[in-house]
């Protein structure tokens, strides 16, 4: 009995392995073809917008969710850029992952005080579109993977596009569109400079800071973004998200 059950733990071990093999490549499968479809289907939410729901129902602070999706074509330039300069001026350099940024994170959070992110527009994405809220391991990980499929499937544009069509707002309100109608009374297209900014400005925290009534910190941010907007060339940075992949890359 003893050798039998000696014999027994090796194949249910191998068989749990099999199986848990299996999970990860049907998992993998199907994060692959539907990463792949977001690469021309507008995505109808986000996993954000669902936690944010959610959230409501259990506080007792029921929210109506507010989000239109605009093509590329219909976002403004200079929100595009403004978004570029405070969150991630390496976005058309980089491969999903700012190394200088993540490095000089690890040092600040090392030393201590408040914890400082290093997260690109690509992460955001990643994050907003698939995965919850939370600093864990497991989290992290699943970010590193989508944000791999997302920058080996899309092209930078595409990524901007989804960004700006997701992100948060305000409470209840995702994408630019919705967030120029909701604090200023107008369609994203037709956002002045400062208003680009103003919105750019209170992304660190958008359930907190208001682009319509900005602190005198939110002010002082929105000008460096306009400065910082001028500096990597404004609408012709623009540009370089064209050119950022190879000429053999498939997803142009």
């Amino acid at each position: 009995m003893a050798c039998s059950s000696d014999l027994a733990k090796p194949l249910m071990l191998r068989r749990l392995l099999r199986r848990l093999f299996k999970l990860l490549c049907y998992f993998a499968a199907v994060s692959v073809l539907l990463v792949l479809a977001l690469r021309w289907v507008p995505p109808p939410g986000s996993a954000l917008m669902l936690e944010r729901k959610v959230e409501s129902w259990f506080n007792g602070q029921p929210i109506t969710l507010q989000r239109t999706w605009v093509p590329w074509e219909v976002l403004p330039d200079n929100l595009k850029v403004a978004v570029i300069a405070a969150e991630d001026q390496k976005f058309a350099e980089h491969w999903g992952f700012d190394v200088d940024a993540i490095r000089a994170a690890l040092a600040h959070n090392e030393r201590g005080g408040s914890l400082r992110g290093a997260s690109t527009l690509s992460q955001q994405v990643a994050k907003n579109l698939f995965l919850w809220s939370g600093r864990s391991w497991p989290r992290k990980g699943l970010e590193v993977w989508f944000t791999g499929l997302i920058e080996l499937l899309w092209p930078k544009q595409r990524i901007l596009e989804v960004y700006l069509n997701s992100v948060e707002w305000g409470d209840g309100v995702f994408g630019a569109e919705a967030a120029a109608r909701q604090h200023f009374r107008i369609g994203a297209s037709y956002l002045s400079n400062q208003q680009a900014s103003l919105l750019a400005a209170v992304l660190p925290n958008p359930r907190q800071w208001s682009p319509k009534k900005p602190s005198n910190y939110i002010s002082q941010r929105a000008s460096w973004i306009r400065r910082q907007s001028w500096q990597l060339g404004g609408s012709h940075y623009l540009n370089q998200l064209k050119s950022q992949r190879p000429d053999w890359w498939p997803w142009q």
